[in-house]
């Protein structure tokens, strides 16, 4: 089994935008990290029934990597929403235009709100902050690459992308999600100034978020056939530090 702590493999480091300028401030919310903000130049409008925030404005190149396209509409899950507020990029409204505030959003996420959760959360922080891609597994990056993708036996498509038709059985799909399944949670891809949401290709691992005992054989080994050759890590997070691990051979001891 291989451990691996990645930049010291802790999330409760600074993380700050590149964009930031001399204005930022800093914010503090019980262990949540220290963060540099900036005037949010995206708008996003949170919606309840899909546990989704829709994009209604955006600017930067943040969004070549970030969100899903579906029916002509940039939709992001909580834990997009998240990381975008709390470096300032975003600001979140209601159905009455009332900008939804940092503190809101730490409860939807504390109430497991369209499958988050504060330890997906917290991966999706750290591994953003080092500069990887990341999309929630099982959903393609748009409509366009579920239209081109052909069906495997079981119902995905090859890539891991299931085709839903709206973004509301998507919401549906992760609404029932448990926090403890032992299962794929995001797909990730290196660093690359060249991404394209149309043609994304393979990621670079599948993660799967640890958050009870180690996993058994049989679920190491469902899962390994889940990713069709696509490396699956494992991640755990405690007291804000994120580890992730890796098994390349399984041996149990044999009892005499």
């Amino acid at each position: 089994m291989e451990l691996e702590d990645w930049a010291g493999g802790s999330s409760d480091s600074e993380v700050s935008s590149p964009d930031s300028d001399n204005e930022d401030h800093c914010y503090a919310y019980g262990d949540i990290p220290k963060l540099q903000f900036r005037k949010g130049d995206s708008k996003a409008r949170w919606k309840e029934e899909l546990g989704m925030a829709e994009i209604i404005s955006h600017k930067g190149r943040m969004w070549i990597t970030t969100g899903i396209m579906h029916g002509g509409k940039l939709y992001i899950f909580l834990e997009d929403t998240l990381f975008l507020a709390e470096i300032g990029a975003l600001q979140l409204f209601d159905d009455d235009d009332k900008c939804i505030p940092l503190e809101d959003i730490y409860k939807k996420v504390a109430g497991g709100v369209g499958g988050s959760s504060w330890e997906s959360s917290e991966v999706y922080r750290h591994l953003k902050s080092l500069g990887y891609i990341i999309k929630r597994h099982g959903v393609c990056w748009s409509m366009k690459q579920v239209k081109t993708v052909p069906s495997s036996i079981d119902g995905e498509a090859e890539n891991g992308c299931e085709e839903l038709a709206s973004v509301t059985e998507i919401a549906n799909l992760f609404s029932s999600m448990q926090i403890n399944d032992v299962r794929p949670v995001f797909d990730v891809y290196p660093p690359n100034s060249k991404f394209r949401k149309s043609s994304p290709g393979e990621p670079m691992f599948i993660l799967c978020i640890n958050s009870g005992g180690p996993p058994t054989k049989k679920q190491i080994e469902d899962l390994e056939g889940q990713c069709k050759g696509v490396p699956l890590k494992f991640c755990y997070v405690e007291h804000g530090r994120v580890s992730f691990f890796s098994f390349n051979e399984i041996e149990l001891p044999v009892l005499p």
